[in-house]
């Protein structure tokens, strides 16, 4: 067996497997997540560190500082456990469990921020990072979205060691895009090794920014570029070369999980989310290619980090990624085309009082409405999944009383005057039970979702009605 000096040497150095796919090319999986600190991340979080300590930046007993997903901060603070620094991470409040509890296992200290907030908020994960690092002493901040050695750590290895391993015979490059590091650093060096002949492909979420979305939120954690509609500055990650990629393909959120959760149940190779979002691409491209094409793609981290969500069933049922039970009476039967399912009033946190109460009087609700960050899902297959965001709600009375008595005007914004939000469930979810759990809370409405997005109110009754 191989012996090693410490846990650094055990970073990057991961291998190829080939994956039976439907198509003639050969399309090979590069695991990531069988580096020592699970994922792709682990390799620019020594570079980064290596690079802030030749640069007089990062010295002995100081604290390294991240806003991070999940995975750079664990690769930063794996590193940082292996060299003496203690670590501060920010991370969103939608960033598994299993990430924020390995984040601590390596000793890291962790902040939890809210993710649903415009990047200039001073409560954004980037800005409270920022902030930390400011009023620390000896602190650095790593800053993956624009740091040079984020993509040059791919550069020098991945890249590299993709060559090595398929001998040259590389055709194409997936990999999903998130700081941009990866499909940045990786694809230049096999542009420059290949003569330009490999193609360089980004998978991304379907409503990410990135493949031509509007930039509202998926599901899939690590990838894409969220745009929140209050922000003020879209700004890129000056560590993504788009001059480096060919094309950018969008992939749904359902399309990723099935993806992800057939790959551990036929093939036995355990993915995150932002694996299957590339798989799911690097298939499509594969479909398109002759049978000469060796389609490579990048799987960045591991399913363990992911078992609460996309390998959990009742957390699928719930975002209506799972049909469910067809044998049995589910929400999506308590909700088909007609009067008894209202159409969902999109109201958003910039929706005037004035405007809402337009909304609602047309529509004839008397009972409450959800009130969301944006407006609604996009229409089309490819656009259709996004977050159910619900912000908060709105009634009808609660509005009208509120103008009566002088506590809102119609010129306010939504986000003035909001209750807690609407309960939901998912498409595929029994409707007895769902009438039982709307039954203990104090709502005689709830909101259906379908593949992560919100589409429809539903009633008590419905619900009632269709479990009978």
């Amino acid at each position: 067996m191989d012996v090693y000096e410490s846990a650094l040497d055990l970073i990057g150095g991961t291998p190829l497997v080939r994956l039976r796919t439907d198509s003639p090319a050969a399309v090979y999986a590069k695991l990531e997540y069988l580096s020592i600190g699970g994922s792709a991340k682990d390799r620019i979080g020594r570079l980064m560190i290596e690079q802030a300590e030749r640069d007089g930046l990062l010295r002995p007993g100081g604290t390294i500082v991240e806003a991070t997903s999940g995975n750079t901060g664990i690769g930063l603070a794996l590193v940082a456990a292996e060299k003496g620094y203690r670590s501060v991470m920010v991370v969103s409040d939608r960033a598994s469990e299993e990430k924020v509890a390995t984040l601590r296992a390596f000793g890291a200290e962790v902040v939890v921020k809210p993710g649903g907030l415009p990047r200039q908020h001073p409560d954004h994960p980037v800005s409270t990072a920022a902030r930390i690092a400011e009023t620390t002493p000896g602190a650095w901040l790593a800053n993956q979205y624009d740091n040079p050695a984020n993509p040059e750590a791919h550069y020098l290895t991945t890249g590299p060691e993709i060559w090595r391993q398929t001998q040259g015979r590389v055709t194409h490059l997936v990999s999903c895009i998130g700081t941009g590091g990866t499909i940045s650093g990786a694809g230049r060096y096999l542009k420059e090794v290949s003569g330009d002949s490999v193609q360089v492909i980004g998978a991304d979420p379907a409503s990410s920014v990135y493949s031509g979305g509007d930039g509202r939120p998926y599901f899939i954690e690590a990838a894409g570029h969220f745009l929140h509609p209050e922000t003020t500055d879209d700004v890129w990650p000056t560590s993504y070369h788009q001059d480096v990629v060919d094309r950018v393909i969008p992939v749904a959120d359902r399309l990723a999980l099935d993806t992800l959760r057939q790959l551990a149940r036929e093939q036995g190779l355990l993915v995150g989310g932002s694996s299957g979002t590339a798989l799911a691409a690097a298939q499509q491209v594969a479909a398109e290619s002759g049978s000469d094409a060796v389609v490579v793609v990048i799987m960045p981290d591991s399913g363990r980090l992911y078992l609460s969500k996309y390998f959990n069933d009742t957390w699928m049922l719930r975002l209506g990624f799972l049909d469910g039970d067809k044998s049995r009476a589910r929400v999506a039967d308590a909700t088909p085309p007609d009067a008894r399912a209202t159409p969902l009033p999109y109201l958003n946190t910039r929706t005037t009082v004035g405007e809402a109460l337009a909304v609602l009087r047309a529509r004839e609700l008397g009972g409450a409405a959800p009130v969301l960050p944006a407006g609604p899902c996009p229409a089309g297959p490819d656009r259709r999944p996004t977050a159910p965001e619900l912000t908060g709600s709105v009634s009808l009375s609660g509005l009208e009383a509120a103008i009566h008595d002088g506590a809102a005007t119609p010129a306010d914004p939504l986000s003035d005057h909001l209750a807690p939000p609407l309960p939901h469930f998912g498409y595929g979810e029994p409707a007895g039970e769902a009438y039982d759990q709307l039954a203990r809370t104090a709502h005689e409405t709830a909101v259906v979702v379908h593949d992560g997005c919100a589409v429809a109110l539903i009633t008590a009754a419905d619900l009632h009605a269709a479990a009978r």
